[in-house]
């Protein structure tokens, strides 16, 4: 692994590097390098959720003076789910820089995404060891809460699902329902596109990676032309 390289991406010179290694140490890498003389990384995973979640709490406590505890969980809840924070590890390269089994370094499905997400807290967990809070924080902040001012403005807290199906059933006693209009790619990488109907109108389409978030989607694409967002 290339230190200097992680370094570079991460905006953090390390005074141990060895941690820094670690957070990008998988758990498959041990068994077939078991005498690496390094742990994986699910413990700095663990540590680096918790500064993760106390950054972002502070952060909205601060921003949102008027917004109400559920709401600000949600918030929450939208900007360090697994989906997110995978994204933001993937464009900061960390992709070439895990340490994985070959095994896992040929899936780019549904584990590497999960996998992708736990190096991104990982790293969190090896800067507060190595930095303190205050460097966790500004890596936190400099990051990912760029990306809560479009989670905010395109309704992506929402759970869509069921705000739609409330505003139908207020407004037309009608249950919304999702039809599979696509379902493309091999097992590992699927792409989904779902219509959501309200009877026998089409109110909004979206795509992803599972059905779920296809209907999240399509959900909030029929909130917006019902102008019920």
């Amino acid at each position: 692994m290339q230190i200097a390289t992680a370094e570079a991406r991460i905006g953090v010179t390390f005074a141990s590097k060895e941690l820094l290694a670690q957070a990008f140490t998988h758990r498959s890498f041990l068994n077939e390098n078991r005498n690496l003389g390094r742990g994986h990384n699910e413990r700095l995973e663990f540590l680096g959720d918790a500064v993760l979640e106390l950054a972002v709490t502070e952060y909205l406590y601060a921003e949102y003076p008027n917004k109400d505890e559920g709401d600000l969980t949600s918030y929450r809840a939208a900007l360090v789910n697994t989906i997110v924070l995978a994204d933001m590890a993937r464009a900061l390269g960390f992709n070439d820089l895990l340490l994985l089994s070959r095994g896992e370094a040929r899936d780019q499905g549904r584990a590497r995404v999960s996998i992708l997400a736990d190096a991104f807290e990982a790293v969190i967990g090896a800067i507060y060891l190595d930095q303190g809070y205050g460097a966790s924080k500004e890596f936190i902040l400099r990051t990912l809460v760029p990306k809560l001012p479009e989670i905010v403005e395109e309704g992506l807290w929402i759970d869509a699902k069921s705000r739609l199906q409330e505003k139908a059933q207020d407004v037309s006693g009608v249950t919304p329902c999702y039809v599979t209009v696509s379902e493309e790619g091999p097992d590992h990488d699927k792409k989904f596109v779902i219509a959501a109907m309200i009877g026998a109108e089409e109110v909004g389409r979206g795509a992803g990676k599972s059905k779920q978030d296809a209907e999240q989607g399509a959900a909030r694409a029929g909130l917006k032309t019902k102008g019920w967002l």
